[in-house]
């Protein structure tokens, strides 16, 4: 593998992206990469507000004075690298080797989306300077972890503070074979719960003294499973119920237990609500005769943009750049665009490949990175300039 480029040999979003994938900020550590950002930021004037909650830090930074909103949003945090002794270069040490590829932790989640944005926005604010709209960051360092201090807590400070948000691209690595094919303009709800059911603890030989959560609850777990819950929709497929981790036993082979902890996860459409899911897991259980009761978590409603004018203007920005049409997708797993939703924001996801994502020796193409920062300045374009 070839020694990274000299940063006389870097383009400015290649730069700012290793720079950024030096600091070790895994999840909720920020390791100076949000007053990085916040530095560059306010060489554009933009005003910046600081916005830490508890053991995590954010911050919302907006320049213009008129006009719709458009944020960028992001994370600085990552997760752990894993043994690093399988990387083939250190997870904190970016690297482009001879095939032009970018290694490192973050690479694809966030970091290069980041440095995209922030160069695209420089980009545009020197051919703009009074630009129409206004152009925003929400950035965090929790959206790794609990995602409970970050986007979350920002989001009801800006809902509170009665701050308009029209528009919102998220860094999120949508892409899927190559750059842009897939734009992400909604995603599935998700709804957990922990299952708990009381039995009684006894001998495995005198059975009739005792009663096995296990055999009582297979067949109500075999409905829940078997249950058709939805439809789906053109835009979400139908909601899926699946079974995540089961507990029970004291460890001896001659024990009933006493208990059942059934972990499981809902990813659902817009056709059903969570509060439907739940009385209709709860009365499925009920009519089996179970003593239980279930510890509900909603981690995230589901948004859809099904069309207005960021879609349209992050279709035509790909289009422009790459000289092809994106995919829109809702698939995959929850992202902080769940919490900017429910501010009435159209949210789109765009960013790089995911196929690293999460784990050891995570790289995308280098080169993608400056392709996306045109991107987000072709749509910025669009949103602002064009319209």
């Amino acid at each position: 593998m070839s020694a990274s480029p000299t940063p006389a040999d870097l383009s400015p979003t290649l730069d700012l992206a290793m720079e950024l994938m030096r600091r070790p900020s895994v999840t909720p550590d920020d390791a100076g990469c949000q007053a990085l950002m916040i530095e560059r930021l306010e060489r554009l004037g933009f005003h910046i507000e600081s916005l830490p909650f508890g053991d995590v830090e954010n911050f919302w930074a907006v320049r213009g004075h008129h006009g719709p909103v458009l944020a960028f949003a992001g994370h600085t945090d990552v997760v752990p690298s894993g043994p690093e002794i399988h990387w083939q270069h250190p997870p904190f040490e970016p690297c482009i080797d001879d095939e032009g590829m970018l290694w490192g932790r973050g690479a694809a989640d966030m970091k290069g989306s980041l440095a995209a944005m922030v160069t695209a926005v420089e980009r545009f604010v020197a051919a703009h300077p009074e630009h129409h709209g206004k152009i925003a960051f929400l950035i965090t360092s929790d959206e790794e972890g609990p995602a409970v201090d970050g986007t979350r807590a920002v989001v009801a400070h800006l809902r509170e503070a009665h701050e308009r948000l029209d528009y919102c691209i998220v860094g999120e690595p949508s892409s899927t074979e190559e750059l842009a094919d897939v734009i992400k303009n909604g995603r599935r709800g998700s709804l957990g719960g922990v299952l708990h059911i009381k039995g009684k603890q006894g001998h495995v030989a005198y059975p009739h003294l005792a009663r096995n959560p296990i055999h009582e609850a297979a067949p109500a777990l075999d409905v829940l499973a078997r249950e058709h819950w939805d439809d789906g929709n053109a835009f979400f497929p139908a909601t899926s119920f699946q079974i995540s981790n089961i507990r029970s036993g004291t460890g001896a082979t001659n024990v009933i237990p006493g208990e059942l902890e059934v972990v499981f996860n809902f990813r659902y459409s817009t056709e059903v609500t969570h509060e439907q899911l739940r009385e209709r897991t709860e009365a499925i259980l009920a009519a089996q005769g179970l003593d239980f009761h279930i510890d509900w978590t909603l981690n995230g409603e589901p948004f859809l943009t099904a069309e207005g004018e960021l879609v349209e203007a992050a279709v035509d920005g790909v289009e422009a750049v790459l000289g092809r049409r994106p995919e829109l997708s809702t698939a995959g797993g929850t992202s902080d665009g769940r919490f900017i939703a429910t501010l009435g924001t159209q949210v789109v996801e765009l960013g790089p490949l995911n196929a690293t994502i999460h784990q050891v020796n995570e790289r995308i193409r280098a080169a993608d990175l400056d392709t996306l920062s045109q991107i987000y300045e072709a749509i910025l374009e669009r949103l602002f300039i064009n319209a």
